[in-house]
């Protein structure tokens, strides 16, 4: 199936495996590219060198293109940007907006810019900058997430801008692909479908708490970071949300020790990067910490097994997905059910003109 992403950035099929952090691997990217869609490498949570490895791991495994997900406000943004185009990636993806001097950058290079948006606003904007394309995400979508519903943001969105539209939140099979395309997008973007799969290498009792979970189990608090974040509900969760200021900062405290141990910065540094990601909220003490430590959090969960200590960023799809296949499986099956929906739907214009 051929749309503006996928002659864009040269894969087969129009679907985007997006960039979560101790998730988004060099195992699942590589699965993912080489099932025809375009595998994102998360690299937040990986230091320049490591990042280095990842890339160099990805290309060893795949001949398809790829993309590695930034983050637009860290400090060392400018050295990953030199990277990815030293290493000849194709695509750089990003989850706030870069900066108008990183997109240019990239696009003198030849690298394919696809920033990540939650707004009409958000998206205007980079377009104006020189973003190839953009991702939407709705509310529906995992971890830090809006509250406007991908079918209400979307259209706004295909609306606004003139660059190709992928749409994220909500999707996991080929009737969400067929809908998004009708709305005007040129392909899907998923992330918890592709955390459930084989080649993921998330643990898998982790796994078995998102088969298990229902649409109910997947909220949205503040409680983690200050700032909206779709996950599962669990037990860290409610101590959270039901703590006082106090206890807040008592649970905070902790993870944030344990952080301080594994990463190798100070408080200070830590204290530092929390206020970074605060993005003009207020935030409490313990709320600081915790946005420090958060990839900590998650790495708890996803890389450790230790759902009842780290947090499940999930997308409410979760509620829905009931098994594990691999990513070309996946890839496949979806492709397999657009092109059956879309071959009924020609059917039936058909049967109804004759």
């Amino acid at each position: 199936m051929e749309t503006a992403l996928t002659r864009l950035v040269g894969v087969r099929h129009p679907i985007v495996q997006t960039g979560m952090g101790w998730v988004a691997g060099p195992r699942l990217v590589s699965a993912t590219a080489n099932a025809g869609a375009l595998g994102i490498l998360a690299s937040a949570t990986m230091t320049v060198d490591r990042l280095r490895e990842a890339i160099r791991e990805v290309k060893s495994r795949t001949d398809a293109p790829f993309g590695v997900n930034l983050r637009a406000d860290a400090g060392d943004a400018h050295d990953r940007v030199r990277l990815i185009i030293d290493e000849g990636v194709r695509v750089a993806s990003f989850a706030l907006a870069p900066s108008p001097e990183l997109i240019a950058e990239l696009k003198e290079a030849g690298v394919v810019v696809i920033p990540s948006i939650g707004a009409r606003r958000h998206a205007e904007k980079v377009a104006a900058w020189g973003a190839d394309a953009v991702i939407v995400q709705g509310g529906e979508g995992g971890g830090h997430t809006g509250e406007v519903a991908t079918t209400v943001l979307l259209p706004q969105v295909v609306d606004a801008v003139g660059i190709p539209v992928v749409a994220a939140g909500g999707f996991f099979d080929g009737r969400g692909l067929v809908a998004a395309l009708a709305y005007g997008a040129a392909g899907i973007a998923m992330g918890t479908r592709f955390l459930l799969t084989s080649d993921s290498t998330v643990p898998d009792a982790v796994k078995a708490r998102y088969l298990a979970a229902t649409v109910r189990d997947v909220t949205v608090t503040t409680a983690v970071d200050g700032l909206p974040h779709r996950m599962l509900r669990t037990d860290l969760v409610d101590a959270l949300e039901n703590s006082s200021r106090a206890r807040a900062l008592l649970h905070a405290v902790r993870r944030a020790a344990g952080f301080r141990k594994l990463s190798g910065l100070t408080w200070r540094q830590m204290v530092r990067d929390g206020l970074a990601m605060k993005h003009g909220k207020e935030l409490s003490w313990s709320q600081v910490l915790l946005a420090a430590n958060t990839p900590m959090l998650l790495k708890s969960a996803m890389v450790d097994g230790r759902s009842d200590l780290g947090v499940m960023a999930s997308g409410q799809v979760a509620g829905v997905i009931e098994d594990l296949p691999s990513c070309a499986e996946l890839v496949a099956r979806v492709m397999a059910e657009a092109a059956e929906i879309v071959g009924a739907l020609s059917a039936g214009g058909a049967s109804m003109r004759a």
